[in-house]
């Protein structure tokens, strides 16, 4: 912009002074020079002669012009783009090259254009396979490149997403308001990251996604980007453009020959990944409304569950779970078995009214069948490894770490520095956990570990040599001592 008011400010004396505006745009000397700038003025007298009912002479095109100024400022550039070498601009500003987060949805269909028609620029759609399902990921290619992108770049981030975000969120314990277990706050910079990767790799100078300006996505994106390359422009056209809804969007796809979708719309707002199945929107969005029995995709009713229940054993390495049943497996298929198994019997649906980061409160229904039997396991076995002052200590600092988790805070210092406490003190929390399946319920029937806390014959009721029954008079007269001077004073003893 700052070159277009530098254009339009100028009178047609100093006009051949003006093109130090655009750095690095070649000169125009002499007779052309002139003559363009000539021929530049005849054009817009020509074109504008109808404001206010006035022409407008090359001679006296000046400062005035700006009080109409953004139409004659945007042919102005032109011309002089056109003239004297200046990049092509967009209707915003100008940009290089900008990775979108794409989904193929119709958002993000819109938005490769959009970018285009507004930024100038090349858009390199990126997809990340967080465990959304093959379905998801069909035909992706063609639809970028029929709504105008250069290319498609996918990556598979299972493996990556469930070892180094979904585990530290387990092992830490991070519940965010007693219920969300942070499947989608856990996902958006894993994918962040990775548009950062391709960013470097293609040589973009900007990203851009398509979270809308009320939701904590676009937060959760953002600071990762400016986390890992501050360096980048942001693009969020939810919170520039014009469009204001779905019709609006199609009408947008039609007028630049987007293909449409034509799949049917849910009526629901889903996000879905290998931990969770979200579900907003709709009927939803009132809290009295029970959500449809056809609603939920990953788990069935409990009351259409097996009538017997599937025991199944989790063994656990230093706050990580690493089998099931005896089968080692990687993280990602891990945590696919478990959702199978979680779901045939109805486990993992959460009901929740949550405060989002921006402000407001929102309804939304979770599924997360296989992240509740390992929360549950990992919970459980510390039961046996961990004592009391340091269970307390790390319950409290989950609080604050899946808040951070929640508000997008991945990539801040001080959740590194919680991870670390938290990895060192899970040390010892390796074992097996049992649990017993059944109509959405998940009971815990047997929990063992070579680092134990627990002793049998210390717990016992029998007299043992450890513990002496006689020793805690003493303790409960000094533990209840400051009760016992309180109660004192207050009767004037």
């Amino acid at each position: 912009m700052a070159q277009l008011h530098a254009i339009s400010s100028c009178s047609p004396a100093k006009l051949s002074h003006c093109d130090s505006a655009g750095a690095g745009a070649p000169l125009l000397h002499g007779k052309l020079q002139r003559a363009a700038r000539l021929s530049l003025h005849q054009e817009l007298g020509s074109k504008f002669g109808g404001i206010n009912g006035d022409g407008i002479s090359h001679r006296t095109l000046s400062c005035n012009i700006v009080k109409h100024d953004r139409v004659i400022q945007a042919v102005l550039a032109e011309k002089e783009n056109e003239i004297s070498g200046f990049p092509k601009r967009g209707l915003r500003g100008k940009l290089n090259k900008v990775v979108l987060a794409y989904s193929g949805g119709l958002d993000t269909s819109v938005i490769v254009p959009w970018l285009k028609e507004n930024y100038d620029c090349d858009v390199v759609c990126f997809t990340a396979d967080v465990g959304q399902g093959i379905k998801e990921l069909e035909g992706l290619e063609a639809k970028a490149k029929a709504s105008g992108a250069s290319q498609l770049v996918v990556k598979d981030l299972k493996e990556e997403f469930v070892r180094d975000y979904i585990y530290p969120c387990l092992r830490a314990g991070a519940i965010y308001e007693r219920k969300y277990l942070l499947g989608t706050s856990m996902a958006r910079p894993v994918i962040a990251k990775a548009m950062v990767d391709v960013a470097k790799e293609v040589g973009a100078d900007a990203v851009s996604h398509g979270c809308t300006g009320k939701g904590n996505d676009q937060v959760r994106f953002e600071l990762t980007f400016f986390a890992l390359n501050p360096e980048l422009s942001v693009v969020a056209p939810w919170r520039e453009w014009e469009i204001k809804g779905r019709e609006d969007a199609i009408e947008y796809a039609k007028k630049h020959n987007v293909p449409v979708p034509v799949t049917k719309k849910s009526i629901y707002s889903r996000d879905r990944n290998l931990w969770h199945l979200s579900h907003e929107g709709d009927l939803l969005e009132d809290p009295a409304n029970e959500p449809k029995k056809d609603m939920y995709m990953m788990s069935v009713d409990p009351e259409d569950a097996p009538n017997e229940p599937e025991y199944v054993e989790i063994r656990i390495v230093s706050g990580l779970p690493v089998s099931v049943n005896g089968k080692d497996l990687s993280p990602a298929a891990l945590l696919s078995e478990l959702n199978e198994i979680g779901g045939k019997h109805g486990i993992g649906r959460i009901d929740m009214v949550e405060n989002r980061l921006v402000g407001m409160k929102s309804r939304g229904v979770y599924e997360t069948p296989g992240g509740t039997i390992l929360f549950t396991a990992v919970r459980e076995l510390e039961s046996l490894t961990l004592e009391r002052e340091t269970m307390q200590v790390k319950d409290s600092l989950a609080l604050k770490y899946a808040e951070l988790v929640y508000a997008g805070r991945w990539f801040d210092p001080l959740r590194e520095s919680m991870d670390a406490f938290m990895e060192k003190i899970t040390e010892t929390t390796t074992g097996s956990v049992t649990l017993k399946l059944y109509k959405g319920s998940v009971t815990v029937v047997a929990r063992k570990s070579p680092f134990s806390l627990y002793r049998q014959d210390i717990s016992s009721f029998e007299s043992g040599q450890i513990y002496d029954q006689a020793d805690a008079a003493g303790f409960i007269r000094l533990y209840g001592l400051p009760m016992r001077v309180r109660a004192m004073m207050e009767k004037g003893m």
